[in-house]
């Protein structure tokens, strides 16, 4: 069985979106990549399969392409944005993709979210992005390929690093978040539900959708990611 490691990280980062909470049902799904070969090859949880019976060798492995390299079930319908993510940011190891609560309304909003507090500038170097809605043509001509389109091109138009901004909100869609491995990208897509949360409730309650001081938010996220980073241990 091919890439057995790689296997058993994303059959645990799909188990853990479901032990977290942040997808019910058969929604959502994670994949890791292994680049260490002649050519790169992405494992991906089958669609519709139950997080808790999957196993590892119900997982999909796939070229670049999607195409179908080890394997007896269909991957994730999402296959086509997994693959086209790993292609455009070479830095990512491992993706996310939920269907949580409080991401997921924010998405359909189609409103970024923003940095109202130290928790948020923690994870992400500003507000998290929100894409542009699919056009009709985008959904008739590749529906989950155009997916992962509008999600590059709303990174490069605002000049964002997908690693300092480790996710994203697709317009009436749901969040994607990714890592430099599986376990990575769960973990940045429960905080990104979290912050989510915070700030729908925050902005009940009157907080200013232009966030906190940027010298406060610049602060928090340098002590944690910066060159001279004082967070954790050595």
């Amino acid at each position: 069985m091919l890439l057995e490691s790689l296997r058993d990280q994303v059959l645990h980062a799909n188990q853990e979106i479901a032990r977290r909470g942040l997808a019910p049902h058969t929604f959502g799904n994670a994949s890791g990549i292994d680049r260490s070969g002649p050519r790169p090859l992405v494992v991906i949880k089958p669609s519709g399969v139950d997080y808790a019976t999957m196993t590892p060798g119900d997982l999909v492995i796939t070229d670049l392409d999607g195409k179908i390299v080890e394997g007896s079930l269909r991957p994730s319908s999402d296959l086509d944005t997994h693959t086209l993510l790993y292609r455009e940011f070479p830095q990512i190891g491992g993706i996310v993709h939920t269907h949580s609560e409080f991401a997921t309304s924010w998405a359909q909003a189609g409103r970024p979210i923003p940095c109202l507090g130290t928790t948020h500038a923690d994870y992400f170097h500003g507000p998290v992005p929100v894409t542009e809605p699919l056009t009709a043509e985008e959904v008739n001509e590749a529906y989950v390929r155009n997916t992962g389109v509008v999600i590059i091109r709303r990174f490069r138009l605002g000049g964002l690093d997908p690693v300092a901004v480790p996710g994203v909100l697709v317009a009436g869609h749901a969040p994607f978040a990714w890592g430099r491995t599986p376990a990575e990208a769960v973990e940045h897509a429960d905080v990104l539900e979290y912050i989510a949360r915070l700030a729908f409730r925050s902005v009940l309650l009157g907080a200013p959708e232009a966030g906190i001081p940027a010298h406060v938010s610049e602060h928090h996220y340098l002590r944690k990611h910066g060159p001279k980073a004082t967070y954790g241990q050595r």
